[in-house]
């Protein structure tokens, strides 16, 4: 871990805390950037890089746990509270709101250094899950109306024939559009094909019938 690979944020109304968190982030080698006030960080441009946002939960213009609520579905780092008022049902919100963790004032530079850690390796399994979605995403967009049809079926279990009786078309035709799908998808195998229609939550509606011998 390098200071160009990573930030760290800072919001805290008491500008001696804020000192002295960037001073510990820094000696261990982490880039730091501090505010004063929630509204300085929402409006401030930030790079884009894997991140943590340490979070003092009272400030003066909003609450942390308030702000936690109005990012929660926007690209933020994950979030370290910080607090000298905590209490039971606060650290609870924080968490189940999806905190790393919530530590009340004083806390050792070991628990915060340990908490920033795993926000930050958070946010960089989150950003690989973005990068591969928007992947996924943007293979998907070159599909056919025909190959979308196609791997929704194929994916759910159906036999090529099955598939190919479902949309009215020959087995063969069926087996084109499938290994073109396959092939735009970037799809080594079947199965492969099917994680990532899962991750694309693409509609399944049906699925491979178990015929008995009393069936033609």
């Amino acid at each position: 871990m390098t200071a160009n690979d990573h930030i760290v944020f800072v919001v805290d109304d008491d500008a001696g805390v804020r000192e002295a968190l960037s001073e510990l982030l820094e000696s261990h080698g982490m880039r730091v950037v501090a505010y004063a006030s929630a509204g300085e960080y929402v409006r401030a441009d930030r790079p884009d890089m894997p991140a943590t946002l340490i979070l003092d939960v009272e400030l003066p213009d909003i609450n942390g746990l308030d702000l936690q609520k109005e990012i929660a579905d926007g690209d933020h780092p994950p979030i370290v509270f910080i607090t000298g008022h905590g209490d039971i049902p606060s650290s609870v919100r924080a968490i189940k709101d999806g905190a790393v963790d919530f530590l009340p004032k004083p806390f050792s530079d070991d628990d915060l250094m340990r908490a920033v850690r795993t926000g930050l390796d958070q946010d960089r399994r989150l950003r690989l899950e973005r990068a591969e979605m928007r992947t996924l995403q943007a293979r998907y967009a070159t599909l056919t109306a025909r190959e979308r049809d196609v791997l929704p079926l194929v994916v759910s279990g159906l036999l090529n024939k099955q598939a190919a009786a479902e949309l009215g078309i020959s087995e063969v035709t069926l087996q084109i559009h499938r290994r073109n799908a396959m092939q735009k998808m970037a799809a080594a195998s079947l199965a492969d094909l099917v994680r990532m229609a899962e991750k694309l939550q693409l509609p399944v509606t049906h699925s491979r019938r178990k015929r008995g011998r009393s069936e033609p």
